[in-house]
């Protein structure tokens, strides 16, 4: 990017309200969980993105513009608390996110990114899968991974008869890869992380969730406005994967979606398809703002 790229430059004063305002909405999630954490109390919803996902909280709360916004900042020599000499540079009194600071490397992935992104975009989206891949996860009971923070609300065996009675058809390398072993065969789709590019779908829970993930790794091009809308996004993601799985969480408000059920599967559609089509502008948005670099 170079520097008549910057499209707008707003005051220091503009900037400073919009940074903390940002970090208050921010903080809104991470401070709860930083007070859990401290105190051994773990949320089997609202933590999960903070475990899964390997991004720090500073990441979420430190506000970061992204492309094609100018930051009015006089001193030529020391940049503002929070943005990088790595990632900015100065132009007639402002700092912006210079990529032509990116190494090839780093561009590469960018551009991969922008392309997994397209291809998910354009792909038909699958709503027939009805969360049974957390039920595949606990398929015969040898390990059960949320076992130390949260109890299943069915016995070992209605479970595995939900998994052996249902077609499943995961395509979501990252969720099939903590299949157990004996649920693995019983996947239509057997995903890889080399499969990845040809068989994400907007559909599913877990592609739309990584939408996140893809944010976090496009940052500072990206801006943490899109970031943050990704990772609330997430979390609703998150909380309809969990309601819809064979874990008992009303010790924490929460009621199941019975996907056992034709009532419950069919609840679980719709929710799944207005989280997808919020999915699908969030993802339009970071494709957009990838094109930008």
């Amino acid at each position: 990017m170079t520097a008549n790229a910057v499209a707008t430059t707003i005051s220091t004063g503009e900037w400073r309200a919009l940074e903390a305002q940002h970090r208050a909405r921010a903080e809104g999630h991470t401070l709860a969980t930083r007070r859990r954490r401290d105190a051994g109390v773990p949320h089997p919803v609202e933590d999960f993105l903070f475990q899964y996902y390997p991004y720090s909280f500073a990441l979420l709360e430190r506000w970061q513009p992204g492309v094609g916004l100018g930051l009015e900042w006089e001193d030529g020599v020391l940049f503002p608390e929070g943005f990088s000499e790595r990632y900015y540079s100065w132009v007639d009194g402002a700092i912006f996110a210079d990529s032509n600071r990116l190494t090839d490397k780093e561009r590469e992935r960018l551009r991969w990114i922008q392309d997994l992104l397209v291809a998910t975009q354009e792909r038909a989206p699958n709503f027939a899968c009805h969360g049974l891949h957390e039920w595949a996860m606990v398929y015969q009971g040898a390990e059960v991974r949320h076992a130390e923070t949260t109890p299943l609300r069915l016995p070992q065996a209605e479970i595995d008869e939900v998994v052996r009675s249902r077609a499943i058809c995961c395509s979501h390398y990252d969720a099939f890869r903590f299949f157990t072993t004996e649920s693995r065969p019983m996947n239509r789709l057997q995903p890889t992380l080399e499969s990845r590019m040809s068989l994400e779908q907007p559909g599913c829970v877990h592609a739309t969730m990584d939408l996140y993930k893809w944010a976090a790794k496009s940052m500072p091009w990206v801006g943490t406005e899109l970031l943050l809308d990704c990772f609330e996004l997430a979390l609703e993601l998150r909380d309809l994967d969990m309601r819809a799985s064979p874990y008992d969480l009303r010790a924490w408000g929460r009621e199941p979606i019975r996907i056992e059920t034709p009532e419950g599967r069919r609840d679980y559609e719709l929710e799944q398809r207005r989280l997808s089509a919020q999915g699908s502008v969030l993802r339009g948005r970071l494709i957009l703002a990838l094109g930008k670099i």
